[in-house]
């Protein structure tokens, strides 16, 4: 990062306060995050049943022509408290740019103005990553899933009992929404990487050279996130690999624009804009 200039240095020392200010800040923008969520449960409640449809259609369309499939519950609140996790999952991804923006105005003032510049593209990123993550597993992991733990019914015959699925409602949204924050939360990986790229945490080479290790741990993650065969676990696994290799490309691109600026600065000429 370069060096701050003695405007932003001015700059940051007219924005320091007493530790009192900034706890109360800090309550301040905590309870905005906690009315935005409130008001978002309020809203995505009164649309749960709607919700709840969006995430059953690839099930739904799985089992389509089927007109004695159904869903279940096996307790007396179970579809209540459905509804309820529906809204707080809804109001979590519909007031999180709110929060995170809250996050943002605490603690942007403690940056210089070529930090707060820098972080941007990131900012952006971020909810950009995680909506592909979770379009990913909505859209081609989770029907196809859903077709092979369904190829494991057995209609049954003279002398055996038929094993068919009949989902509650409950496990279901514990199942989709569970891999819908693991593939967001994974697809996160080359922002993460990239931003420590950016401070100088980590490099290029340094990322190329643990790659090995890498694969291996994105394997291990790919297991412990989705469910057991093969099909949903390769894929989370690929997607990260390749998103692996792009970080280090990114990376490798943010030290070549810096190394272009600290020589165009040692050389008392302007950098060129890659």
């Amino acid at each position: 990062m370069p060096t701050p200039s003695k405007d932003e240095e001015d700059e940051l020392e007219s924005s320091k306060a007493p530790l009192l200010e900034h706890l109360v800040e800090l309550r301040n923008r905590i309870i905005y995050s906690l009315w935005a969520f409130l008001i978002a449960f309020l809203f995505c409640f009164f649309f749960a049943k709607n919700i709840y449809s969006f995430l059953t259609q690839p099930l739904a369309d799985a089992v389509a022509g089927q007109s004695d499939r159904r869903m279940i519950f096996t307790a007396l609140y179970e579809a209540f408290f459905t509804q309820v996790k529906v809204g707080m999952w809804g109001a979590l991804c519909l007031a999180f740019p709110f929060m995170a923006w809250q996050l943002w105005m605490f603690i942007a003032p403690g940056l210089y103005k070529h930090e707060r510049k820098a972080f941007w593209p990131f900012l952006l990123a971020t909810p950009f990553m995680f909506i592909l993550g979770g379009s990913f597993v909505y859209y081609l992991m989770l029907p196809r899933a859903i077709r092979f733990f369904l190829s494991y019914e057995n209609k049954g015959s003279d002398g055996t009992i038929p094993i068919e699925l009949q989902a509650r409602v409950g496990e279901y949204l514990d199942f989709v929404t569970t891999l819908i924050f693991a593939f967001g939360f994974c697809f996160e990986l080359p922002v993460l990487l990239m931003l420590l790229g950016k401070v100088g945490i980590v490099t290029s080479k340094g990322l190329a050279s643990v790659r090995r290790y890498a694969i291996v741990g994105v394997f291990v993650v790919a297991a412990v996130v989705t469910p057991p065969d093969a099909f949903s676990q390769l894929s989370l696994a690929f997607p990260l690999v390749a998103l692996y290799e792009a970080s280090i490309w990114g990376v490798w691109l943010i030290e070549r624009n810096r190394a272009k600026k600290e020589a165009a600065e040692a050389a008392g000429t302007p950098a060129q804009p890659a």
